[in-house]
């Protein structure tokens, strides 16, 4: 099985957030940890569909490395790993 998005849906695994501080201390799973901005798109809708019924591609890719608003992607669990579902709105950047 596989996830298709939808309109203008992108399909995000978080890059995992380094798990040990700049000064050498390991964290361990309790501690409070921010969500992650920045994640690798895994699949894309078909692009958001205008009131004429025309399709805006999309201007990110599978692959892309992005940067997106902290709090706009829904998380979900897939075949035991975590994803987020944004709109195109919610990505800031691509990562080069």
């Amino acid at each position: 099985m596989t996830i298709k998005p939808l309109g203008d849906h992108i399909l995000i695994e978080p890059v995992k957030e380094e798990e040990k501080t700049k000064t050498g201390i390991f964290l361990p799973d309790t501690a409070s940890k921010e969500r992650s901005e920045e994640g690798l798109i895994i699949a894309v809708g078909p692009g958001k569909k205008t009131d004429d019924g025309k399709i805006v591609m999309m201007s990110v890719k599978p692959g892309d490395k992005v940067l997106f608003q902290k709090y706009g992607p829904s998380e979900i669990k897939f075949d035991g790993k975590e994803y987020l579902i944004a709109s195109e709105s919610d990505i800031l950047a691509v990562i080069e």
